[in-house]
């Protein structure tokens, strides 16, 4: 049997193959940029919720709320083990206070005199820059992948998560 050339002139074919390589090119853009924004929150998130998760070996305590500016929320810090160190003042996310005189459940970031709160909220309010990653990665994946399913999950992960924060707290 012989073989018939494409009854394509040249110039489409050419034309179809860069067509084909944008689109490729489309694609593997908006998976690079919705990977990015998760990598970029995981990155902003895990700074806190290293010290809110992993409590294992870390000087843990409480903190009693005694003032408070307008990011953050100073009062002093009294030890879980009798052999830790009290600290007259330090400072946490005034985020996840509610109000002076209230007694939180904290770790100590070391090396500094700033305090995460630990626990079911304070996991949780760590891991809030990972959930807008969540609901802005849904936007790519949705309008630059059209995949409509995935970003619905993506978008539905990083609201819960926003939600459990908001409600913990």
């Amino acid at each position: 049997m012989a073989r018939t050339k494409s009854k394509r002139p040249l110039p489409r074919r050419a034309g179809e193959s860069a067509f084909g390589l944008l689109l490729v090119s489309k694609y593997a853009l908006m998976a690079a940029v919705a990977l990015l924004l998760l990598v970029a929150g995981v990155w902003t998130s895990w700074d806190s919720a290293q010290h809110a998760m992993l409590t294992k070996g870390r000087e843990r305590g409480t903190v009693t709320i005694e003032t408070c500016s307008q990011d953050t929320c100073t009062g002093p810090f009294t030890p879980a083990d009798p052999a830790g160190e009290v600290r007259p003042e330090v400072t946490i996310d005034k985020a996840v206070t509610s109000e002076k005189g209230e007694r939180l459940a904290v770790a100590v970031k070391p090396g500094t005199e700033e305090v995460v709160r630990t626990g079911t909220a304070g996991v949780l309010h760590s891991w809030v820059p990972f959930a807008g990653s969540l609901l802005l990665a849904a936007l790519v994946v949705a309008g630059g992948l059209r995949m409509r399913r995935t970003a619905w999950a993506t978008g539905a992960l990083g609201a819960v998560l926003l939600a459990g924060a908001f409600l913990t707290l």
